[in-house]
């Protein structure tokens, strides 16, 4: 195997793309869109992607791995370099890009840790997030992470909700769930019939609407919803229009009387449909319309998309647990550069004393173990 690194998604071989179309089956933030469109709309100018690509020696070099970087900017002259995965805010799920190899996997893990430790001197620390701890890439990026001699520090980022649909039709899933939900959603879908026109509107391509007028609506809903302001203005757009593209978009819009009130954007990929962003309008708060239109949606993607799964992604909210049947978490990893003198002060004011004193006595020992082999008559203990 052999690791060769590019700058920049435009200059990967082609290749890559079966790459990436194959880790995509794990998570749809693992796909070549996802990464172009944050590439595009996120990152400064200044700034390039470095994927660490771990690939076939011969003829055909095939790609078997990918790790997508981005080098942070250094706080001060005595900051670490830090090296981070291309994700951040809007990422909901990250890893190496790779397709299950069984047995290769440590190998590939390998061969990307020891390109990492050649590269030693141009990063002090590389943090990576949010992770599945229990994906098998990164449980064995972990194993050859420590087997290279890094240290490394996990630390959690957020819960996840999802629901396990279980081959249930959306009637079944509703009759499930609390009483807060199965009577109070049916309760506010009356009171909006009797009070306004109703109209929804649930677009999944770009064939059939005018995508920049649909974009505009959800953007004027977030902008009077209870949201922040986007910190990348540009992101959310180049979402929807590469989601409409590519077939994954899912865009529910919610108007009482023609007047926008509710938007989410939801993207259907591999059976699973995850819920990407939810926003209304402050005014119409106490109408519940976000509710009613996570109804309209999962009855969609449940009945006419017959997903397996759906994912409400970031966050311990509790209205998530309403709706969602299960709970899992999300981590970030923080590798620590022993071979550099930012990369070990970071590692002494992260990890703390407790770790080193302890491979500070793992290392005792083996020289204790030396001297007793070597001066069998030494005692130690005097």
């Amino acid at each position: 195997m052999q690791v060769n690194s590019y700058f920049g998604l435009a200059n990967l071989p082609a290749a890559y793309e079966t790459l990436f179309q194959g880790a995509s089956v794990e998570s749809i933030f693992l796909s070549l869109p996802w990464f172009q469109n944050f590439e595009k709309t996120i990152l400064g100018k200044e700034e390039a992607v470095h994927v660490y690509g771990v690939e076939e020696k011969g003829a055909s070099n095939r790609p078997l791995a990918g790790l997508l970087l981005r080098h942070a900017h250094q706080q001060g002259k005595f900051s670490p370099s830090i090296l981070k995965g291309l994700s951040n805010y809007y990422t909901p799920y990250f890893g190496l890009v790779l397709r299950d190899y069984g047995e290769e996997l440590s190998r590939i893990t390998d061969a990307l840790t020891s390109s990492l430790g050649r590269d030693g001197r141009a990063w002090d620390v590389l943090d990576l997030r949010p992770l599945n701890l229990e994906s098998p890439g990164v449980v064995a990026l972990m194993n050859s992470l420590r087997e290279s001699g890094f240290v490394f520090q996990k630390y959690f980022c957020f819960g996840n909700w999802y629901l396990d649909v279980a081959g249930r039709s959306y009637a079944e899933y509703f009759r499930a769930l609390p009483k807060v939900i199965t009577k109070n959603v049916p309760y506010m879908v009356r009171k909006l019939d009797r009070m306004a026109r109703v109209r929804v509107e649930i677009l999944t391509d770009e064939a059939h609407f005018d995508l920049d007028k649909r974009i505009a609506v959800y953007e004027s809903i977030y902008n009077t919803s209870w949201r922040e302001p986007e910190p990348y203005p540009l992101f959310m757009g180049g979402l929807i229009r590469t989601a409409a593209k590519k077939g994954w978009l899912r865009l529910g819009l919610l108007f009482l009387d023609e007047e926008p009130a509710a938007a989410q954007v939801w993207l259907v990929h591999g059976g699973i449909a995850s819920i990407y962003k939810i926003c209304y309008a402050e005014k119409f708060s106490h109408l519940s319309v976000g509710n009613v239109l996570t109804a309209r949606l999962l009855q969609h993607v449940i009945d006419e998309d017959k997903v397996r799964e759906v994912d409400y992604l970031s966050g311990d909210d509790s209205y998530k647990a309403n709706w969602m049947s299960h709970r899992r978490e999300r981590w970030g990893l923080m590798v620590f550069n022993p071979y550099t003198v930012k990369g070990s002060i970071s590692m002494l004011r992260h990890v703390g004393g407790r770790r080193v004193k302890t491979a500070w006595n793992e290392l005792s020992a083996k020289i204790s173990r030396h001297m007793s082999l070597n001066f069998p008559f030494a005692n130690p203990t005097k």
